[in-house]
C-alpha cells in the first residue's frame, strides 16, 4: 500500500504547485495567527482553488470558535478540517456536526498514558494524527520540528487511517514507517528552509522518500 503524504503549512502558489506536482494526497493550509504558516483567508481562498481535484484540502485550526469555523469552511471549501488545539471530544462531535466536514484530531504524544485518549477521539473524530507533544512554553500546538519516541507505538491500538506526524523529513521517513507502521504522514517544518519557508526540492524529496518506504 502506498504511503499517503500531507504536506502541511503551504503558504504560496509557487510552493503548492511544488506539493502538487509531487504527488502530495493532501495539503494544509494553517489558520492559526501565531504561526508563522498562518494564512489569511483570502489566501486561503485562492490556494484552495488551485488544490481543488488535485490534492485533498485540509485546514488546520486551533480551538476555533464557530464563527472561526464558519468562516474558514467558507473560504476555504475544505475536505477535511484538522483540529490541533485542546479541542475535547465532544467539541469535535460538535465541529464535525456543524461543518457537515469530515475531522482530523491531533493528539500530541510524549508518553504511554497520552495513547489513552485516543479510543475517546476514535469515536468521533474521522482521522487521528498523532504528533510530537509541543515544548512547555510553545506558542505552537505542532510544526515544532520535534519527534516522540516512535516505539510507544508498539502494539498500540490505533483506528484505520491515523496519521504520523513530527520531525519527519526526508531521511527519516523511511525509519518512522518502519518503526511505526504507518500509512500516512504528515510533514511541515521537515520541507521548509527556515520558519514558515517551503523549499520545493524538499517536498519533492520527502515524497519520493516516503513513496519509497512505503
Amino acid at each position: 500500500m502506498p504511503t499517503h503524504v500531507k504536506i502541511c503549512g503551504l503558504s504560496t502558489p509557487e510552493t503548492l504547485t511544488a506539493a502538487l506536482d509531487a504527488g502530495a494526497d493532501w495539503i494544509g493550509l494553517v489558520r492559526f495567527e501565531k504561526s508563522p504558516r498562518h494564512v489569511d483567508l483570502d489566501t486561503a481562498r485562492t490556494l484552495s482553488a488551485l488544490a481543488r481535484g488535485r490534492a485533498g484540502r485540509v485546514v488546520l485550526l486551533v480551538d476555533p470558535d464557530d464563527a472561526t469555523l464558519a468562516a474558514a469552511v467558507a473560504a476555504i471549501d475544505p475536505d477535511l478540517i484538522q483540529l490541533h488545539g485542546s479541542e475535547s471530544p465532544e467539541r469535535v462531535a460538535a465541529i464535525r456536526h456543524l461543518t457537515g466536514r469530515p475531522v482530523m484530531k491531533a493528539l500530541g504524544i510524549a508518553g504511554l498514558a497520552d495513547l489513552d485518549r485516543v479510543p475517546a477521539y476514535a469515536r468521533v473524530a474521522d482521522r487521528l494524527l498523532l504528533d510530537a507533544e509541543p515544548p512547555p512554553g510553545a506558542d505552537l500546538p505542532g510544526g515544532n520540528g520535534r519527534a516522540f519516541d516512535w516505539d510507544l507505538l508498539a502494539g498500540a491500538a490505533l483506528p484505520p487511517g491515523w496519521m504520523l506526524s513530527g520531525g519527519l523529513d526526508a531521511s527519516r521517513v523511511a525509519t518512522a514507517l518502519a518503526r511505526t507502521g504507518a500509512t500516512a504522514v504528515d510533514v511541515s517544518s521537515g520541507v521548509e528552509s527556515g520558519p514558515g519557508v517551503k523549499d520545493p526540492d524538499r517536498i519533492a524529496a520527502f515524497v519520493r522518500a516516503a513513496r519509497a518506504a512505503g
